[in-house]
């Protein structure tokens, strides 16, 4: 899932790579939200979604489809990043609760536990696949809670996927849609 180029860059450039990358990238630059910062290590990063023309709702808080992409693809790319080449990593599933309306620039922190990236490991090389849910609280600058995130990321061993696409296995995920191609 990493382009050869990443690896290429020296390690100190990586965290300011990957914070213009999201930044830069079209369709995540299109949701409105930036990321501020991202951890030396890139097991964290911290975006916000500030409430402007562009993320404003007819009620005139923050959209719910900006709050709801503002964390699309980051725990995927986090993940990555601590694993390595070899993976295959997809946002399987996601659930928004709103709590309160967005009036204001909304923060979220996204983390890695330590830890998470040797035990999704361990997982993989036993069944091959793993799903894991995180959470993310986008909190206003008073630390008050407007809406919850949650998303499911789907790891897989790059050779094992492949098999199972082979062998037509991909139920609820990529073969499913394949096999209805061309009718």
């Amino acid at each position: 899932m990493l382009p050869k180029w990443w690896m290429a860059l020296p390690p100190r450039w990586r965290p300011t790579a990957l914070r213009l990358g999201f930044n830069w990238f079209p369709a995540w630059r299109a949701t409105g939200a930036r990321v501020l910062r991202v951890a030396p290590d890139m097991g964290s990063l911290v975006v916000a979604l500030p409430l402007h023309r562009g993320t404003r709702n007819a009620m005139g808080t923050l959209f719910g489809g900006a709050l709801f992409a503002a964390t699309d693809g980051i725990h995927p790319t986090l993940l990555a990043l601590q694993l390595g080449p070899g993976y295959i990593l997809w946002d399987k599933a996601g659930a928004i609760r709103y709590r309160r309306p967005g009036r204001t620039t909304l923060y979220g922190e996204f983390a890695l536990a330590p830890g998470e990236a040797a035990e999704v490991r361990r997982l993989v090389a036993r069944d091959g696949e793993c799903e894991r849910t995180y959470t993310v609280l986008l909190k206003d600058s008073q630390g008050v809670v407007h809406t919850e995130v949650e998303r499911t990321v789907y790891i897989a061993d790059k050779a094992f996927f492949r098999r199972k696409g082979a062998a037509g296995q991909g139920g609820e995920g990529l073969g499913s849609l394949s096999q209805g191609a061309g009718r």
